[in-house]
């Protein structure tokens, strides 16, 4: 069993920057490949970027790429989201999630993922 938790969100304005936090626990983090994803309102889940198990390879969603940065630190079993020039539309509840074993590489689909966290809201004023 694998337990995320997400933090770091809030209410920030057009332009700020946040970073976001997930922690687990129950296994051995360090094996494990992470994803980030979020949900609009009204929207599907989308992905936003993923990391290998030592943090040596990230892959990002397009709309995504020059201002996120994903990273980890296995020794706090953790994994986090810089996120800088926020936008409007970048409001979503962001999720962390634990790829599934055997996946291929880059998991991208919400289906590649077997644990999630509960969310954390990111809201982003005009």
């Amino acid at each position: 069993q694998v337990q995320l938790v997400e933090s770091g969100g809030g209410l920030v304005q057009a332009g700020d920057s946040l970073r976001l936090s997930c922690a687990a626990s129950g296994r051995t983090f360090s094996d494990d490949n992470m994803g980030w994803f979020r949900q609009g309102p009204g929207k599907e889940r989308e992905f936003v970027c993923a990391i290998n198990w030592s943090g040596s390879t990230t892959y990002y969603a397009d709309s995504m790429k020059g201002r996120f940065t994903m990273s980890r630190d296995n020794a706090k079993n953790t994994v986090y989201l810089q996120m800088n020039s926020l936008k409007p539309e970048d409001t979503a509840v962001y999720y962390c999630a634990r790829r599934t074993s055997g996946i291929q590489w880059p998991p991208v689909y919400a289906y590649d993922y077997d644990y999630w966290g509960q969310g954390t809201q990111v809201t982003v004023s005009s």
